[in-house]
């Protein structure tokens, strides 16, 4: 089995031509895309081009036709106007990274309540080939926009797995459920290189990603079932009052839920987010979920937090995101 998300080869853009003026001049479109070897493929008023096609085809495009009156696709997904063409041809740059994964984790410690080390968050960190830093919003961004996520994600998973091979503690590993389209083939990948580097799959923790914005709960669901089947543990992350639909979480079990840090962050002195707090440790306990408060900065909070029965934590206040070197070194 395979699938072009797995594989970052060149897109094919199928462009559909309306309108009259623009009908009338598609056949030496077609012919044109023909003779420079453009052309994948043309029936009626849509024609499939490679990328060096497309490119062209902007440009003819707004010299000649009604761009109004022209849509694209990628790969049979959604129709898009044809301006957002040029920022998907502008992100090429994100295959060359996904290529050459260009991508390392760095650690960032979670904590008992004796400030203990229990597992680290293994996060991803992207550069380019002179050293530079890309920040994640841009190339997650680049990713969307070139339907990459899934290959983006494969490569932060499997770099995360590799990283977590140099430490004996648990490591928490990110993941983005919309970018997984069959887990048992998607995820294979994962498990199978966890088994050759010897990670028993006990200490990993998969975590679920922009939890809030989850649509479709019954392919999470397979998505979760697939890790626990292999022995993996898994966490919802960034859990607040916008994510408190009992029934959903009382569906997914998770083994861990992390308290958003934007009510964790003063809530030794706000009784706002101290009721939210304290409502959603009592839904972890009667989920049977372990409780998990994130970005930790100062002992108020952690002292507070714990003496609420919170049972691990993370944040600035136990250490900064670290490259993998220093556990090593550590």
């Amino acid at each position: 089995m395979s699938c072009n998300a797995c594989l970052v080869g060149n897109l094919q853009f199928e462009i559909r031509v309306e309108g009259d003026q623009n009908l009338s001049i598609y056949p030496e479109v077609v012919r044109h895309m023909e003779r420079n070897g453009e052309l994948m493929r043309a029936e009626g008023g849509s024609l499939v081009v490679s990328e060096a096609g497309m490119k062209d085809f902007l440009d003819f495009c707004q010299d000649h036709m009604e761009p109004d009156e022209v849509v694209f696709r990628l790969d049979e997904g959604k129709w898009r106007t044809l301006s957002e063409a040029e920022d998907i041809l502008e992100s090429e740059w994100i295959d060359e990274v996904i290529r050459k994964q260009q991508v390392t984790s760095h650690a960032q410690p979670i904590v008992d309540a004796g400030a203990e080390i229990y597992a680290h968050e293994m996060l991803a960190r992207f550069y380019r080939e002179d050293g530079s830093v890309i920040f994640p919003g841009e190339i997650f961004g680049a990713a969307r926009k070139r339907d990459r996520l899934y290959a983006l994600d494969r490569i932060c998973r499997m770099a995360a797995v590799r990283a977590a091979s140099f430490t004996d503690k648990k490591a928490f590993i990110n993941f983005i459920p919309t970018s997984i389209y069959s887990p048992e083939f998607c995820l294979k990948s994962t498990t199978m290189l966890a088994d050759r580097l010897g990670v028993d799959s006990g200490r990993l923790v998969f975590e679920v990603v922009e939890t809030e914005n989850v649509e479709d709960t019954d392919h999470l669901k397979r998505i979760l079932t697939f890790y626990k089947e292999k022995g993996f543990r898994y966490a919802l992350d960034d859990v607040g009052e916008g994510y408190s639909t009992l029934e959903l979480l009382s569906n997914l079990q998770p083994h861990y839920m992390k308290l958003d840090m934007k009510y964790v962050q003063g809530v030794a002195a706000d009784p706002q987010k101290q009721r939210t707090a304290s409502a959603f440790l009592t839904e972890a306990k009667k989920l049977g979920s372990v409780p998990l408060a994130e970005g930790i900065e100062s002992e108020e909070d952690f002292e507070w937090l714990k003496e609420k029965g919170y049972q691990l934590f993370q944040g600035y206040l136990f250490g900064k995101p670290a490259p993998i070197s220093s556990l090593v070194e550590g």
